[in-house]
C-alpha cells in the first residue's frame, strides 16, 4: 500500500466517522459506517424504523479508484467534496461520479 492511497483512507475514514457520530442520534434508525478497505469503497448509510416507515438509504458513497476519490452519492447538504479539499485531498483528486461526465468537465473538480 502506498502512502498517498493510506492518507486517503484515512482521510475519508474520519470525515465518515464525523458525520456518523453527528447523525446517529435517533435510538430508531442507526447510522452504519461501512468501511471495505480491501476493495476501497466507503459508505455511511441509514437503516431502521420511524413512525412505522422502514427507513433505508445511502448517505455517502465514496470509491477510492487509482489515486482517486470517487464520490458515487452525496446525500449531505453541503457536499462532502469540501471537506475533503480542506483536509488536503487536492480537487485534481476528487471525481464528483454523481454528476454526468458532460457536467463534470465544467467544475473544479476531476473529471475522471
Amino acid at each position: 500500500m502506498d502512502s498517498l492511497t493510506h492518507q486517503y483512507r484515512q482521510v475519508i475514514e474520519k470525515i465518515l466517522q464525523e458525520y456518523a457520530d453527528f447523525l446517529d442520534t435517533d435510538r430508531q434508525v442507526q447510522v452504519e459506517l461501512i468501511l471495505d478497505e480491501k476493495r476501497d469503497r466507503y459508505l455511511l448509510v441509514e437503516t431502521g424504523w420511524q413512525n412505522g416507515y422502514r427507513i433505508y438509504g445511502t448517505l455517502l458513497h465514496i470509491d477510492l479508484v487509482e489515486h482517486k476519490l470517487w464520490i458515487q452519492h452525496d446525500g449531505t447538504e453541503e457536499g462532502i467534496a469540501d471537506e475533503l479539499v480542506a483536509s488536503g485531498i487536492p480537487k485534481s483528486h476528487i471525481v464528483l461520479a454523481f454528476k454526468s461526465p458532460e457536467i463534470r468537465q465544467h467544475t473544479e473538480f476531476a473529471v475522471a
